[in-house]
């Protein structure tokens, strides 16, 4: 140990003990579980499973009912919902079970994640790993996580009082913060990696660099877009394509007044939105594929523009395919995983491309 070493504080990170390629193989390990976080999120929805748990208790409810008994009282507080009085009266106790899992399934899942967040950073900073910009932006992540808890539970609230399904636009919010507690964690150690390499990375190329950053939050767009079909079931109506029944914009398309409600409450709106995205992304990618064909851009760089196009394409296609099939729930969930792969692909394209900057 060096003086300099000697003298920093315990828990202050030098760059002999910060090991940022065990940091960033943590924080890749935290997306995965993001990733199946969403969807779960998705199958939840799919199989109206979301309002099954009319409580919120961050500790108290790791356990699920244990015991006839508890079972009974859990069944009897959901059979006072408007889900149950209007959509499943009759229900009986294994048919509640079948939807309770599924939520609590996502619950739990989300518990894990703050866990397997929280304990190793603590133990990181402990041991000196995490320096002071490193740890402000870590925080910031696990304090966005629990805002996402928090609006987990502000979205199904919104099902609990009359309509049995929860805010179109509370779930897009909360499908969009994951996506960028996601985002943020896979870029930091996309960035740690890159330190733990010696810092290499080449000159960047501003164009492809500034069209790969539109395309990211394009991607994100499209999701958020996604989660308000899905909010609005807009999904199970217009199954035909490329026309949506016969037009390039269906009749009713801007029906609502003021026309900016169209955005976000007209099923019809939201479709053709969600397709027209589709579209441009695709002339986009492509676009961005042939610019990282030229000679001088890195070989990573050109891995990533494959993939990008790759994922991009499946995407597609199977959207297509999901809405041919009026959102059956294992394509659903494809798709919705389909999303997220597209995402990751989107940002790490744009960090091979973006210019070093020691």
């Amino acid at each position: 140990m060096t003086r300099m070493d000697a003298a920093l504080p315990h828990g202050a990170a030098t760059n002999r003990t910060r090991r940022p390629g065990i940091i960033a193989a943590w924080l890749l390990a935290c997306c995965a579980l993001v990733f199946c976080m969403v969807v779960v999120g998705g199958i939840t929805r799919l199989t109206h499973s979301g309002l099954s748990i009319v409580e919120w208790q961050p500790l108290v409810g790791t356990l699920p009912p244990l015991g006839e008994a508890a079972w009974e009282e859990t069944f009897a507080k959901y059979r006072l919902t408007p889900e149950y009085l209007q959509v499943n009266k009759g229900m009986t106790l294994e048919e509640f079970k079948g939807i309770f899992w599924w939520e609590y399934f996502h619950r739990l899942l989300g518990r894990l994640i703050g866990a397997a967040f929280l304990l190793p950073l603590v133990w990181f900073w402990w041991k000196g790993r995490v320096d002071r910009p490193l740890a402000w932006k870590l925080s910031g992540i696990f304090v966005l996580g629990g805002l996402q808890g928090a609006l987990g539970w502000y979205m199904v609230r919104s099902g609990l009082v009359d309509d049995p399904r929860v805010a179109h636009e509370r779930l897009a919010a909360h499908l969009g913060l994951a996506v960028l507690i996601f985002a943020a964690m896979f870029w930091l150690a996309l960035e740690l990696l890159r330190e733990a390499r010696g810092g290499a990375h080449g000159q960047g190329h501003r164009g492809p660099y500034r069209l790969a950053l539109a395309i990211v939050w394009l991607v994100f767009l499209q999701i958020l877009a996604g989660a308000l079909v899905a909010g609005l079931r807009a999904g199970h109506a217009y199954n035909t394509f490329p026309l949506m029944n016969g037009a390039l914009a269906p009749e009713g398309v801007m029906m609502l007044s003021p026309w900016y409600l169209n955005l976000l409450n007209n099923p019809a709106t939201v479709q053709f939105d969600h397709r027209t995205l589709a579209w441009l992304l695709a002339v986009l990618v492509i676009g961005l594929w042939a610019a990282c064909m030229r000679p001088r851009v890195p070989r990573d760089a050109r891995a990533a523009a494959h993939l990008l196009l790759a994922a991009f394409a499946v995407q597609f296609l199977l959207g297509v395919y999901t809405l041919l099939h009026a959102v059956p729930v294992a394509l659903g969930a494809a798709h919705q995983a389909g999303a997220m792969l597209v995402f990751t692909a989107a940002l790490w394209q744009a960090h091979t491309l973006r210019r070093n900057r020691r």
